[in-house]
């Protein structure tokens, strides 16, 4: 668990046992099940959906113990998720640390990614919430739905409303989640419902927005993997979409827009290109005006503690690294 940020420090010992709860649901099976269980969480991350989760429960009163189950349940669907998407893109590294599938057969990793999606819904179950477990199925039926699509779409094609809906489903609709469900074990009214949900979904664009300039201006060390690594898999994202807009007398950003992938030198060039150019700072512009666009849903909400916090949290996701 990183303490670094402002937005984790009221939030520490929750997160604390959030962690435990995660630990524990390997209690009673195969060791090796656990010891794959305690790699994942030790990994790290900064906790930023299961703190985004208790803060906005808090803030609302929710039941402390409901609380860890649903922040708990959301950490290990997030992490379930990468767990595949390393498997299905053969990625060895993953914030500079072996991923499981670089240390295991693709069947184990498929299956321990399998558990732990079990184990994530039987946590969202002790919520006891109907509402709830609804809403954690619709979300692993759209990340899952969002994955299929990237799998077997398109590929090297500039589509910005495809983008969106690429985005939404790998990233937004679960920090959406995060925020909503933590209001529905609340049971607060339908208006602050709805307003954390906005909140959620807002800030989750931002979210991959920021993480896809990353790609572009990231150092190979830092981010583990390739600068421009999505666009070496024939993944268009958001600067690269600008770019195209921007330079359509540019033959490599035509090659995008009528969907032609290029070769490693080709990607070489435009990448250095995305990265001189405006698109990096365009991206971060549209990434801050869905962040301020989540704040003026999160202000309908009446002042608290944790609403700082959550306006932190928000602040933080644009900017990382800027």
């Amino acid at each position: 668990m990183n303490t670094s940020v402002s937005f984790i420090a009221p939030v520490q010992e929750e997160l604390r046992a959030v962690e435990a709860l995660m630990r524990s649901q390997a209690d009673g099976c195969h060791p090796d099940l656990a010891a794959a269980l305690n790699l994942l969480i030790n990994a790290g991350g900064k906790r930023i959906r299961p703190a985004l989760t208790i803060l906005a429960g808090k803030m609302f009163g929710a039941q402390t113990e409901k609380l860890i189950s649903l922040a708990a349940a959301i950490e290990m669907l997030h992490t379930a998720t990468l767990v595949h998407d390393d498997l299905i893109d053969g990625s060895l590294l993953r914030r500079g640390m072996p991923t499981l599938n670089s240390k295991w057969s693709p069947g184990a990793t498929v299956l321990t990614g399998d558990f732990m999606f079990s184990r994530a819904a039987k946590m969202a179950a002790d919520t006891d919430s109907v509402p709830v477990m609804k809403l954690f199925s619709n979300t692993l039926t759209t990340i899952v739905n969002g994955e299929i699509a990237q799998l077997l779409g398109s590929r090297c094609k500039a589509d910005r409303a495809a983008y969106d809906k690429r985005i939404y489903a790998k990233t937004a609709s679960l920090f959406e989640t995060s925020a909503c469900s933590a209001a529905l074990v609340s049971e607060v009214d339908p208006e602050k419902t709805e307003a954390m949900r906005r909140f959620g979904y807002e800030i989750g664009m931002a979210f991959q927005i920021v993480d896809d300039i990353l790609d572009y201006t990231g150092e190979q060390a830092t981010i583990g993997k390739p600068v421009g690594s999505d666009l070496r898999q024939g993944i268009v994202t958001l600067p690269a979409l600008i770019y195209a807009e921007n330079h359509p007398g540019d033959p490599l950003a035509a090659a995008l827009t009528e969907g032609k992938c290029l070769d490693d030198s080709q990607i070489t060039s435009l990448v250095n290109a995305i990265r001189e150019g405006g698109a990096i700072h365009k991206s971060h512009e549209i990434a801050t005006a869905y962040v301020e666009q989540g704040l003026a849903n999160l202000r309908k909400i009446p002042p608290a503690p944790e609403r700082y916090a959550l306006e932190d949290l928000a602040a933080y996701i644009v900017e990382r690294n800027f």
